[in-house]
């Protein structure tokens, strides 16, 4: 009998496992230094915007399942990693506000702490488990103005990440570094279909990222963008 009752407690304190998703996706959003309040505004308004996107919606609703989930975090230096919110299913219209609402009501949590692309993925790499909804597919979509400055060399993280079956996708944005696009490329992304889309400024981030997420979402590199496996 006490045995029946600790499993019955432990049934009740551990979370409950939702139906498989098509895609697990992390959005890690640089808040750096270099990464001023307009276009910190610049990078969450074209994500909020994007999940409005009826291109986006369509892409979802063409999965296997159709559903996907998607958390967000924001990240500086090593050990400066912080959620913006808990993982979220989105499989319609409604649910797709949801989350573009979310995002738009996100604060800024940071504004210092170098630039660690490793420390964002280590971190991120443990939030797979966390979902209730496991992925037939899981991804980790950087974005950036700065190469790897601090934390442990990005190459060797991301090839950790690869060999846990992990997606690493990236936005470089070149205002700050021009050459960050070949940094993104060789050292950065990797995994199965990995790629990335460089823009030159912030201005061009919402429709690069709605460019971006239908691509990730329907699991297709896009053929005019760098990209590596």
């Amino acid at each position: 009998m006490i045995r029946v009752g600790v499993l019955f407690l432990l049934l009740l304190v551990l979370p409950a496992r939702a139906d498989p998703v098509d895609l697990q996706l992390i959005l890690a959003v640089d808040v750096s230094e270099s990464v001023s309040s307009e276009r910190f505004e610049l990078q969450m308004h074209g994500y909020a915007a994007a999940f409005r996107d009826p291109a986006v919606l369509d892409a979802i609703g063409k999965g296997t399942r159709g559903r996907i989930a998607i958390t967000m975090m924001q990240w500086t230096g090593p050990t400066l990693q912080v959620p913006v919110f808990d993982w979220m299913e989105v499989h319609d219209a409604t649910s797709a506000a949801a989350l573009a609402s979310a995002i738009d009501a996100a604060p800024r949590h940071l504004n210092w702490g170098g630039t660690s692309i490793s420390g964002a993925v280590l971190h991120a790499l443990g939030w797979f488990d966390r979902s209730p909804m496991p992925g037939a597919r899981r991804v980790i979509d950087i974005s950036g103005d700065g190469a790897n400055n601090s934390g442990r060399p990005i190459a060797e993280v991301r090839d950790e990440a690869v060999a846990a079956g992990v997606t690493i996708n990236g936005l470089p944005i070149l205002r700050v570094e021009p050459g960050l696009a070949e940094h993104y490329r060789d050292e950065v992304i990797g995994g199965n279909g990995a790629f990335m889309i460089a823009i030159e400024d912030y201005e061009d981030f919402a429709e690069a990222i709605q460019r971006k997420l239908v691509s990730e979402i329907a699991g297709i590199i896009p053929s005019r963008f760098a990209a590596r496996h």
